[in-house]
């Protein structure tokens, strides 16, 4: 299953409601990469969609805890930032594996530090800088994927 939606966000806005959109279709069992630049904007679209679940609290970036985990009524969404990782080992040792499960939905940033070891994607989302705005690619690389990408495309 390979599918795919190209979208231009000209702001903050945009990044917002595209992650009320996507929040909309996400359920436990999916993985989600994010996949772009430094500034891209993958944290602040990671930080709409948990805001778009009903999270209240601070959305903190994981940059340095690696992990965060957001319990939103009964799911748990686990926000991976593996930019600190120097080698894809280092997810071997980490022990983040156990978190990747039917009960769970996992968001990752910088997933190409993992390596061949992470978890395949449900969905890849990549973020482009283009001009003051963001070049969005939207890729479904699983039946879930696949399935959550078709009513996503129904929304926008």
């Amino acid at each position: 299953m390979h599918d795919t939606l190209h979208l231009h966000l000209k702001d903050k806005q945009d990044t917002a409601a595209l992650g009320s959109k996507i929040a909309a279709i996400l359920h436990p069992g999916l993985t989600l990469h994010l996949v772009g630049e430094l500034g891209a904007g993958k944290t602040s679209l990671a930080r709409s969609i948990l805001k778009a679940l009903g999270y209240a609290g601070k959305v903190k970036s994981p940059t340095y805890a690696l992990v965060e985990l957001y319990t939103i009524s009964r799911l748990n969404l686990y926000h991976f930032d593996l930019y600190r990782f120097s080698s894809p080992s280092e997810w071997i040792e980490s022990g983040f594996r156990e978190y990747f499960n039917p009960e769970s939905i996992c968001l990752v940033e910088w997933p190409e530090k993992g390596g061949a070891y992470i978890p395949k994607p449900d969905i890849r989302i990549s973020l482009d800088i283009e001009g003051k705005g963001r070049h969005v690619r939207i890729d479904a690389t699983s039946e879930a994927g696949g399935q959550c990408l078709k009513r996503l495309k129904e929304t926008v």
